[in-house]
């Protein structure tokens, strides 16, 4: 997935208001992002750090600036917008393919299932059983070369766990895709002390036969694509 607009480079000043950052561009200017991150954002937001930004010149938005990525030094980056996860592994679907998930001809988005649910996407094929594919976005970083999720409670994020086990106990696949934005990292984990219920959930699902797919990504200020897959460790 390649950016729309080339990307300009400042330094992080403040995030404020979930959805607002101040930014210093490298030409001295100061301007005020849209941040298209609705979590806390631990250890991807502090004061001081290498930003890029995606300019736009659309009358209908406010802020003429998007927050797209963060540059973690040592020539690794993470990306920071979250609605950019599924677009990123439609793209690999449809293209290059995801390990585990190839041999799919139908790629469903934003499918009806469980209670009151939308799964990411419902992959269908002739002669194979229907796989069932939630994304979440990972960029929680605390030791060296492991991303962790989630960084806060999310019961929303419980609740695809329990639907997904219902699936894998129908007998369709169940698929847990763990997209980690990220790359200076290996590993993936779950973070418990963060959202205890969570990993309650994930158990109660992983014995009902959900799958985990862990997958890193290629990150750069022309785009991110999917890279290979990563370990997931529990």
């Amino acid at each position: 997935m390649r950016f729309q607009t080339p990307l300009v480079p400042g330094t992080l000043l403040r995030r404020y208001k979930r959805f607002f950052a101040d930014v210093r561009l490298d030409d001295g200017q100061e301007v005020t992002a849209h941040c298209p991150n609705t979590g806390p954002m631990t250890s991807i937001c502090d004061p001081g750090s290498r930003v890029w930004l995606e300019p736009n010149d659309d009358p209908k938005k406010k802020l003429k600036y998007g927050w797209r990525l963060l540059e973690n030094g040592g020539g690794h980056f993470t990306g920071v917008d979250t609605s950019l996860p599924n677009k990123i592994v439609k793209e690999a679907l449809q293209g290059p393919g995801i390990p585990g998930l190839e041999r799919y001809d139908a790629i469903l988005p934003e499918q009806k299932y469980g209670t009151n649910s939308r799964i990411d996407f419902l992959l269908r094929a002739e002669g194979r059983r229907d796989a069932y594919v939630e994304v979440k976005s990972v960029t929680l970083n605390r030791a060296a070369g492991l991303a962790e999720f989630p960084d806060t409670v999310t019961t929303r994020g419980q609740k695809h766990l329990q639907d997904l086990g219902d699936m894998a106990d129908a007998g369709h696949r169940a698929v847990m895709l763990y997209l980690v934005q990220r790359t200076d990292c290996t590993r993936v984990s779950l973070a418990e002390d963060y959202d205890p219920a969570y990993v309650a959930a994930y158990h109660a699902a992983k014995a009902k036969g959900l799958e985990v797919i862990a997958l890193g990504c290629r990150i750069a200020p022309e785009g991110i694509t999917t890279g290979s897959v990563l370990e997931f460790v529990l």
